[in-house]
């Protein structure tokens, strides 16, 4: 049985950190690690994850960071499960038995990371889909085309990890696209597409709450693109124009 890390970083995330947190505990799979990287929330984020952390071994760890890549990057170094994935304070995995689907992949199969589909929903009412991000199975040939699956649901080796290092800090926005062009660019990696809603994510995230970071979005995510020599322009411009038909 592989053990998983999942890491979750907070920051006065009190008003969905126990729902985040309930849909980690509350998998039927065991063997689960739960990091809670805390940014030195100053509401009640903190007492919260206390009054449930009975429920499930959680290690917390609390201090002044740099941001979510930092915490992220934090996160991975701690870890100490043979597969990592990453559950944000405002999203939720999708049902009880996802990590236990998750995990089996990578027991009966040479693969070194699982990604699957992701569903928007309202911010305030979870039941609610505003856009479904369905993926597909991985070709290289995809990523000039500007194809990348939804972070949120990879779930990757920790081999990967140290072969492939941290989310760079130089992007504020796009720092897990670049991560992603790293890997996936990797021709000796195996990846599997579990064709299955890993994750739940509330909009309003903060790649596009306003003018201001879609803007800087688009930078960063054509610096990535540039910088791992992958496609120009057209691919900038099909990664965007790909998402008009999760509305649909």
């Amino acid at each position: 049985m592989k053990k998983v890390s999942i890491i979750t970083a907070t920051y006065n995330s009190a008003k969905t950190i126990s729902n985040t947190l309930n849909s980690i505990i509350n998998q039927s799979y065991l063997d689960i690690e739960i990091l809670i990287i805390d940014g030195k929330s100053n509401d009640n984020t903190l007492d919260i994850i206390n009054s449930i952390k009975h429920k499930k071994k959680i290690r917390i760890f609390s201090e002044p960071d740099k941001g979510i890549y930092y915490a992220l990057n934090k996160g991975v170094q701690l870890a100490t499960g043979d597969v990592i994935g990453f559950v944000h304070s405002d999203d939720l995995l999708a049902n009880n038995q996802i990590i236990s689907k998750i995990a089996n992949q990578f027991e009966k199969e040479n693969i070194d990371g699982i990604f699957g589909d992701l569903q928007y929903v309202d911010k305030n009412n979870i039941n609610k889909v505003k856009r479904n991000w369905k993926s597909c199975n991985f070709k290289s040939s995809l990523l000039k085309k500007g194809w990348m699956p939804a972070h949120p649901t990879l779930f990757l080796k920790k081999e990967v990890y140290i072969k492939h290092g941290d989310f760079n800090l130089i992007y504020k926005i796009a720092a897990d696209y670049d991560f992603m062009l790293r890997v996936f660019k990797d021709n000796t990696l195996n990846f599997v597409y579990l064709p299955e809603i890993i994750m739940k994510m509330r909009v309003g995230g903060a790649s596009n709450k306003n003018l201001k970071n879609i803007i800087q979005k688009t930078k960063e995510d054509y610096k990535a693109i540039t910088s791992n020599k992958i496609g120009n322009w057209v691919t900038l411009f099909l990664k965007n124009y790909s998402k008009f038909k999760q509305f649909f």
